[in-house]
């Protein structure tokens, strides 16, 4: 059962909570679990860090609040999660740094960050929606396949210190 309170989702019993980003310290988790779990996972150096912290300094910026938000996982009080949806244009939302703390992962967060998402892409007016990934990223594309996203293209790119493929899924809404 999940039931929804203001802003906040709660997955009965589970103890998971997405709530929209903003308290202090959320910024800067991002940042900091982005670097920290991609380095150990797949050996990523600081760039893609650096990579994170600028997607998350532009939104804290400036961002049109009506078409732009960002989400916290939590579980049991505590981050393990986070998704942001940036305008690309009138008609285009990009989903950006969904992340799942690897504690966290089996538990639905990364189901329910994509589902916030989407949900609000509609109803801000968007018409489609796009993400840029990493084939390496396998969890992440089985949830974005869930959600009915498609492969657009991909491309092998050097990044974050390794050989990489690059690629953009799409979707409409």
């Amino acid at each position: 059962m999940t039931t929804t309170r203001g802003s906040e989702t709660t997955a009965g019993g589970g103890g998971l909570v997405i709530r929209p980003l903003g308290q202090p310290g959320d910024l800067g988790w991002v940042v900091q679990a982005h670097g920290e779990i991609y380095a150990d996972e797949f050996g990523w150096d600081t760039s893609f860090e650096a990579l994170v912290a600028k997607i998350v300094a532009d939104y804290a910026g400036d961002h049109d609040r009506a078409r732009e938000a960002a989400w916290i996982a939590e579980l049991d009080g505590e981050r393990v999660g986070c998704v942001f949806l940036v305008r690309a244009d009138e008609e285009l939302a990009k989903l950006r740094i969904l992340l799942v703390h690897p504690k966290a992962r089996g538990r639905g967060a990364g189901d329910r960050l994509v589902s916030t998402c989407l949900d609000f892409a509609r109803r801000a007016g968007y018409r489609r929606i796009t993400l840029w990934t990493n084939d390496v990223l396998a969890s992440a594309r089985r949830i974005y396949e869930g959600h009915g996203f498609v492969l657009a293209d991909q491309e092998k790119h050097h990044s974050f210190g390794h050989d990489l493929v690059g690629q953009n899924w799409e979707r409409d809404l």
